[in-house]
């Protein structure tokens, strides 16, 4: 392991240290079992300043660093995390790891049977590692992947995009700061949204700390249907935000630029999309009689947005609905949600470059000889960008694919086998069946289990530092850079 990456790692792990130690505090406060937390923080601590020490600061990381780190932290950050999640004696060493990359990577997908397993500080901690897990993909996907032009991402540094570097913050820990900013920001204001609405404080702020990062994990084992219709259009606020490009949502606030984020393409095919195919699941669900227009309205715009965004909260068991509607739902749960936002998936932004060369390569069937650049909004896309994203999208499909039929192997059944898959790498949560909204992934197949680490693992990181581990030309660059 190199200097730099061993330096990263220990800083990582010294702060999930202090942190899991003033949970600690927080379990003996409501006179909860605090061991978890302590030995927890034990290892985070102790292995954090030993690969502090032991390692070096470096300004300037090379590529094969920066994508190790990537990778790792969000493989050794889970296992630590969830040593409270084993030590309370509920739930075994994978069931625990398969939990805390549930939360670090905000899929949502709980391994719980039971809520009454859990007190208040675990399901509190449950949440945070979500909130965490969001704060950091954000910052890490605007401030360090684009510059290592991974999978496209910097194609999110255009004006097409409206995440604009230079012009928005001159430096990247300007940006991040102003990220931070933001979503600690709409953070608060979802706490007091989810009060207000009727929620008791502390579930007001479990949820909240799971909303803003799209990760979806309630401490109430109803999801959002255990609260009030009030609370349920609050979420539908603020995981709408969560799934937008975060920088046009501090252009927005703070002024920076235009405040127009309509002028973004992306943002546009996001909202019309969110729009579109709530307006259209309403229509179908009053028109079957299932409800009334405003919970048929309700139920749509909160599930549509729930999976387009990859939060994962459910207002309903949707699994009761007629086949077609849940049809929409997985339809729309692989659309995505913007890029530079807390949700996972593909991003639509992706889909529209590669709606856009699927178009240009008609065209260019009728006109062999003509000059037939790429385009993206009124920007230009560079084909090393579209091979990027070609790649990406490719990798996601076949690890997808994969997924899915290992599954049906384990589980013997297509609808979880598909839709778990999808929800792994999707970072979504629920499936369908008995993975579905109101049931839980604890009776899987231990493979299928290690298989959905994986998938949240390399799907919430963009795959690329995940997959690169495998390739040996990665551990090459990284023994030269010791």
């Amino acid at each position: 392991m190199g200097g730099f990456v061993a330096y990263s790692l220990g800083v990582t792990l010294k702060a999930l240290g202090l942190v899991l130690l003033g949970f600690a505090g927080l379990a003996i406060f409501w006179r909860e079992d605090p061991l978890g937390f302590l030995l927890a923080a034990a290892l985070g601590l102790g292995l954090g300043q030993a690969l502090r020490r032991w390692g070096t600061p470096k300004a300037e990381p090379k590529q094969a660093e920066g994508l190790f780190i990537v990778a790792m932290i969000w493989l050794v950050v889970p296992l630590i995390g969830g040593v409270p999640y084993w030590v309370s004696g509920h739930l075994g060493p994978l069931d625990s790891f398969f939990e805390a990359m549930s939360g670090f990577t905000t899929t949502g997908a709980t391994i719980l049977p039971s809520f009454d397993l859990f007190g208040r500080s675990l399901f509190l901690w449950r949440a945070l590692t979500q909130w965490f897990g969001g704060v950091g993909i954000v910052v890490l996907f605007i401030a360090v992947l684009p510059h290592f032009a991974v999978a496209g991402r910097q194609l999110f540094f255009t004006e097409s995009t409206g995440v604009q570097k230079e012009k928005l913050t001159p430096r990247l820990r300007h940006t991040a700061d102003l990220v931070l900013k933001v979503y600690v920001l709409l953070t608060a204001l979802a706490v007091a949204g989810y009060w207000l609405a009727g929620m008791p404080f502390y579930d007001a702020l479990a949820n909240a700390l799971t909303t803003m990062p799209a990760g979806g994990f309630s401490p109430n084992p109803l999801s959002l249907a255990g609260y009030s219709a009030a609370s349920q259009w609050v979420a539908v606020v603020f995981m709408f935000f969560a799934g937008a490009n975060f920088l046009l949502t501090a252009k927005l606030i703070f002024g920076y630029g235009s405040r127009t984020p309509w002028r973004d393409p992306e943002f546009r095919v996001y909202t019309l999309a969110v729009l579109l195919a709530s307006l259209f699941l309403a229509a179908y669900l009053y028109a079957e009689h299932q409800y009334q227009l405003e919970p048929a309205l309700r139920h749509a715009f909160f599930q549509v947005t729930s999976l387009i965004t990859s939060t994962g909260f459910a207002s309903t068991d949707y699994t009761r609905w007629a086949v077609p509607a849940q049809g929409l739902l997985i339809f729309v749960m692989f659309i995505s949600s913007s890029a530079g936002g807390a949700g996972g998936g593909v991003k639509v932004v992706r889909w529209l470059v590669m709606t856009s060369h699927v178009l240009r390569e008609l065209k260019r069937t009728l006109h062999p000889s003509a000059v037939l650049p790429l385009r993206l909004g009124n920007r230009a896309v560079g084909e090393d960008v579209l091979r990027s994203v070609s790649a990406f999208v490719i990798l996601y499909l076949f690890v997808f694919a994969l997924g899915t039929m290992v599954l049906l192997f384990t589980e013997k059944d297509l609808v979880v086998a598909f839709t778990s898959s999808g929800a792994f790498i999707g970072n979504v949560g629920p499936g369908l069946g008995r993975v579905g909204p109101m049931g839980s992934f604890a009776d899987l197949h231990p493979l299928a289990k290690l298989v959905g680490i994986f998938q949240m693992w390399a799907g919430r990181i963009e795959l690329i530092p995940v997959l690169l581990l495998f390739h040996p030309d990665t551990w090459r660059a990284l023994r030269r850079v010791r």
